[in-house]
């Protein structure tokens, strides 16, 4: 018989893989910037808390419900927060020497004669659809290591892709 895992858990182990942890300057400051709000919420949610608790009854005081459970998820978020903080690698956007693309490295690709701009960061803070791809997706893998002018062929079950490397910033 399998034991039931939590989702916490479950996250925990993907938490815990090489790279998870890696941010740039800027995403680290993001996280910090968190954790102030978080920080500037959690009395005034303590107070909601106890105030409602004064009210009587649990079971029916929707309010105290949900003023237990805001408290709740910014503990959790801050707990999550702290943690990451605590953890992170910072990303040097520093050009490799050897002009190869790394973690940090903003990319400039030719695809099926359109340019896109792409900068590779850590799993975290992967976002393709303002061109900032994980280093562990199958793009972000295959262009580390590879130098302008270079080429870069991706395979899916439909159709073989070709990167053309313009520009390693």
């Amino acid at each position: 018989m399998q034991i039931p895992k939590r989702r916490a858990q479950t996250l925990k182990v993907r938490d815990d893989q090489d790279g998870a942890n890696q941010l740039t300057p800027a995403g680290f400051e993001r996280l910090k910037n968190e954790l102030k709000k978080l920080q500037r919420e959690q009395p005034e949610a303590v107070e909601d808390v106890s105030r409602l608790a004064q009210l009587g009854d649990f079971s029916e005081n929707a309010e105290y419900q949900e003023a237990k459970f805001r408290l709740r998820r910014i503990n959790d978020r801050l707990f999550i927060v702290k943690d990451r903080l605590m953890r992170a690698t910072i990303i040097k956007n520093d050009a490799n020497p050897n002009g190869s693309i790394g973690l940090g490295s903003t990319v400039t690709l030719a695809v099926n004669g359109k340019k896109k701009v792409y900068q590779i960061v850590g799993a975290r803070e992967s976002n393709p659809s303002r061109g900032r791809i994980s280093n562990v997706s199958p793009l972000g893998a295959a262009l580390i290591g590879h130098a302008m002018g270079e080429s870069v062929t991706i395979k899916t079950e439909e159709k073989e892709t070709v990167y053309k490397i313009l520009e390693v910033k």
